[in-house]
């Protein structure tokens, strides 16, 4: 259910079942640059390192969660075109790269797989946040964004919801009386964010009084307008693009593409160039920097 007043969303605060629901749904095998200013980053200095303190904010009023995931996909084609694209996926709908990465998998070729991986789905999550603390833009403090984050950033909020261990009490860190400050830090590990490091304090009221309380709900943003399908190309209009970005003339994913390419359908020079360039830029499973390499993939493609 969704709230619309401050006394429903007081009294529902006590009993978030269908949050923990959902939280064990993305445990099951199942991204929209935005870059506006609803959109809050952290400040890193010169050697990759930040530090800020957020608070995660409960659902925004009419909706229903307080986070949105997003898939998409971001590499670049043999052409040198780059594909950046949300993936119906978020919708559970059929998306073509998923398709054609099935079939890739499923060849049994290992170059083939290796391509797969380099075009896998990449996923982000979005939550409203209030900044409590940022010391590299002081301005933000005290107001409300959205912020973009990762898996590795998410597990800390699934395992401030469900804790490993049985002297450590569950904790809804989405909730405005319950919830807890969230303080990010931010390292530079072998040319790639870490975040393990982050941890939430103590449970503690998001402001003094349900009037403050009221005041920040009300400055929140949509997250259902993230995932809206207003914010996704048709399928027709990916495969076009698919093709495209692959320099495709026959169907995707069959030997006639890529004999079409090169002339060879035998030939692994051509798998291995696909790898190879979408090596150059993909991060690692094991960062959590999905939206500086989106980002980056982003300007690329705006520069073809």
């Amino acid at each position: 259910m969704s709230f619309n007043t401050l006394s429903d969303l007081r009294k529902a605060r006590g009993n978030f079942d269908s949050l923990m629901k959902e939280v064990e749904k993305l445990d099951s095998p199942q991204q929209n640059n935005r870059g506006d200013d609803r959109e809050w980053k952290p400040t890193v200095d010169q050697a990759g390192n930040g530090y800020a303190v957020i608070r995660f904010l409960p659902a925004p009023q009419g909706e229903d969660m307080p986070w949105a995931q997003l898939w998409n996909h971001g590499f670049q084609g043999p052409t040198g075109k780059w594909y950046i694209e949300n993936s119906l996926t978020t919708l559970k709908q059929t998306d073509p790269v998923s398709e054609l990465n099935s079939e890739l998998w499923n060849s049994g070729v290992e170059a083939n797989k290796d391509v797969a991986r380099k075009q896998k789905r990449r996923l982000s999550y979005y939550a409203n946040i209030l900044v409590v603390e940022d010391s590299g833009n002081p301005s933000n403090n005290g107001k409300v964004f959205l912020y973009k984050f990762g898996k590795k950033i998410f597990d800390k909020i699934k395992d401030a919801m469900q804790p490993e261990f049985q002297d450590e009490d569950p904790m809804n860190p989405f909730d405005f009386w319950d919830g807890a400050n969230f303080k990010l830090k931010i390292r530079q590990v072998e040319g790639y964010r870490n975040y393990d490091k982050s941890e939430f304090s103590s449970a503690s009221p998001v402001a003094d009084s349900d009037e403050a309380i009221e005041a920040i709900w009300n400055q929140q943003h949509s997250l259902a307008e993230i995932v809206s399908p207003s914010n996704f190309k048709s399928y027709e209009e990916l495969k076009k693009k698919l093709d495209f970005v692959l320099g495709n003339g026959a169907r995707v994913g069959t030997a006639e593409s890529i004999s079409s390419i090169t002339g060879d359908s035998s030939d692994d020079n051509f798998l291995k160039e696909v790898t190879a360039a979408a090596e150059s830029r993909t991060e690692t499973t094991t960062t959590d920097d999905t939206e500086d390499t989106m980002s980056y993939f982003a300007k690329l493609a705006m520069d073809d």
